[in-house]
């Protein structure tokens, strides 16, 4: 989730300054975001990381000794999270358009004073962007943090009910459902639902009370 919104944020910066076909662009990266959880991409992305998969092809292709070309990266229990990781982070266009709006919101006068005053690019990305878009990075940072929770096709189309090799992709969301919908253990399913519930509550408050110091509202001196 942090390298999903920090990427989504680069993103968002260079998309801000105005590059012609910005709407054609907006489309493109926002395209993953609709695909990505979907049961499709899952089952691509199993394709693409197995034992035979694409990786492993372009590898080989590039000359990759074959102790690294023989690796299923899916059903490696030291690799397989990072797959889905990767995943995840593909799936950047929700947060990165949300960024977009934010920093066109951002009044051009505050760089123009600052160049002025002759600051850099990074001084105006430090002392004015992150400020300004401290509530946006807010609201991506908890509807991504709930997302993540929530997080089950990946790991079950890829891992299966099994939870992958030794449990690697063994998910909460996972664990909840092979409770309630393999074992038929609807109770132990219920209160696993309500700890997720509980958790996610007692996480967005914390961040809303830490949020209090870092976050800067226009309206408020």
């Amino acid at each position: 989730m942090p390298l999903q919104l920090c990427f989504a944020l680069l993103l968002a910066l260079m998309l801000n300054r105005g590059i012609p076909g910005l709407r054609y662009f907006r489309a493109i990266y926002y395209l993953p975001a609709l695909l990505g959880g979907s049961v499709a991409i899952s089952i691509l992305w199993r394709q693409v990381f197995g034992m035979d998969g694409l990786l492993n092809s372009v590898l080989s292709l590039l000359g990759f000794p074959e102790a690294v070309t023989s690796t299923g990266w899916i059903t490696n229990p030291n690799n397989s999270i990072y797959t889905l990781i990767i995943l995840r982070v593909w799936q950047f266009g929700s947060p990165m358009i949300i960024f977009l709006a934010g920093l066109k919101q951002i009044p051009l006068e505050m760089y123009e004073a600052a160049s002025i005053e002759g600051a850099g690019a990074f001084r105006k990305f430090l002392s004015i962007t992150l400020p300004m878009l401290s509530p946006i990075i807010l609201f991506n940072l908890i509807m991504q943090i709930i997302s993540a929770f929530q997080s089950f096709t990946p790991a079950y189309i890829i891992g299966g009910t099994s939870g992958g090799s030794l449990d690697s992709l063994l998910f909460y969301t996972l664990y909840l459902y092979i409770m309630g919908f393999s074992y038929f253990r609807m109770g132990m399913a219920s209160a696993m639902a309500w700890v997720l519930l509980v958790a996610i509550s007692i996480l967005t408050f914390v961040i809303f009370r830490v949020s209090r110091n870092v976050v800067f509202y226009s309206d408020t001196e």
